[in-house]
């Protein structure tokens, strides 16, 4: 994620600000220059045009500019917010408060997807377009079940719970579940249909894509009940980069698609911080200096698996320094490399 900077004083500013922690200045995040811009009376003016806040400013906490003169279908809302098409009722303001945060992570992940040069269509411009349903079972019982289907990825609210989700984490043994990282597996589904199985470059990558992850048509329902009934091979860790994605092959490009983002946005975090993990300045041998890059789009997977390795053993002294778990608690095995090295190629080749 880029560090963000105040444009009158230069300080650091958060992704999420509308104001400037250190001088008080309204501002607002004008995406195609991923930038923040001064907002003055209510309006920002970026190369001659004028750019006014999302309209979820104040029930979604967004700090997104839009065009003043924008899309009549957006209805004045930022690209982000506009994916969503479906959210809890107004009178439920239980969920609705879990909805703040929720969009918030939808934000962070747009931003990633934007800088990536994937593309992003939402689903009031073409059938089939990205748009996500955020629904709660926790103030409705209604049943919410996480998922992608033709364009439309549901989240069910109650993840943002702390509580619920970490229950949920240790019930089910896994090492990591955030709602950024819900968002970045089910949109890796979203990716797999539009760009690998039904996009123009099908007839290039699909049956490279069957090599690594497996047929893709092969049942899902009888995937699911299998894994569930028995769980993972034993010695699952040789060939995948979690016990889920050993579930079935499109399970297996999502939780390496999501893996991806985790990865590059991590190491653009710590370019934009400008870490070097400098070789003579430790107690250990076996490295040169660690800088990460702005873009890792025309370097090999290699590379970027090489310097992702550092950066995460550091991150994870890090955490174990505060007592807490890794924050990268997975290992990279040469197959899981090789699967991540294709998501590489086709992000790279997609946003060229």
């Amino acid at each position: 994620m880029r560090a963000f900077a105040c444009p009158t004083c230069n300080a650091f500013t958060p992704f999420e600000a509308d104001r400037c922690p250190s001088c008080g200045k309204s501002i607002g995040l004008h995406l195609p220059s991923q930038s923040m811009v001064a907002v003055e009376d209510g309006v920002a003016l970026v190369d001659g045009g004028q750019w006014v806040r999302c309209t979820q400013s104040g029930p979604l906490g967004c700090n997104w500019l839009v065009p003043a003169d924008g899309e009549p279908a957006a209805r004045g809302r930022c690209v982000s917010d506009t994916l969503i098409r479906r959210k809890p009722d107004a009178d439920d303001t239980i969920a609705r408060e879990k909805l703040v945060p929720t969009a918030a992570a939808l934000r962070r992940l747009v931003y990633q997807l934007t800088d990536l040069g994937l593309p992003v269509d939402p689903y009031w411009r073409r059938d089939g377009g990205l748009a996500f349903d955020l629904l709660s079972s926790y103030s409705t019982g209604e049943k919410v079940t996480i998922g992608h289907a033709n364009g439309v990825i549901t989240i069910d609210l109650v993840e943002s719970l702390d509580a619920y989700r970490e229950s949920l984490r240790v019930r089910l043994g896994e090492p990591y579940r955030t709602m950024l990282g819900h968002f970045r597996h089910e949109v890796g589904h979203y990716y797999q249909n539009i760009l690998i199985e039904t996009g123009p470059g099908a007839a290039r990558y699909l049956d490279r894509c069957r090599d690594l992850f497996g047929d893709e048509r092969a049942g899902y329902p009888e995937a699911i009940a299998r894994h569930y009934k028995f769980g993972a091979p034993a010695d699952w860790q040789e060939s995948f980069i979690s016990e889920y994605a050993t579930m079935h092959p499109w399970e297996d490009f999502a939780e390496c698609f999501a893996h991806y983002l985790h990865i590059t946005d991590t190491l653009d975090t710590t370019h934009e911080a400008g870490m070097v993990l400098h070789a003579d300045r430790v107690r250990f041998t076996g490295r040169p200096d660690i800088a990460p890059l702005e873009s890792y789009a025309e370097v090999p997977i290699d590379r970027l698996l090489f310097d992702w390795k550092w950066i995460a053993l550091f991150f994870n002294r890090v955490n174990a320094a505060m007592g807490k778990g890794p924050l990268y608690p997975f290992d990279i095995s040469k197959p899981v490399a090789d699967k991540l090295g294709f998501v590489h190629m086709v992000v790279a080749e997609v946003s060229s």
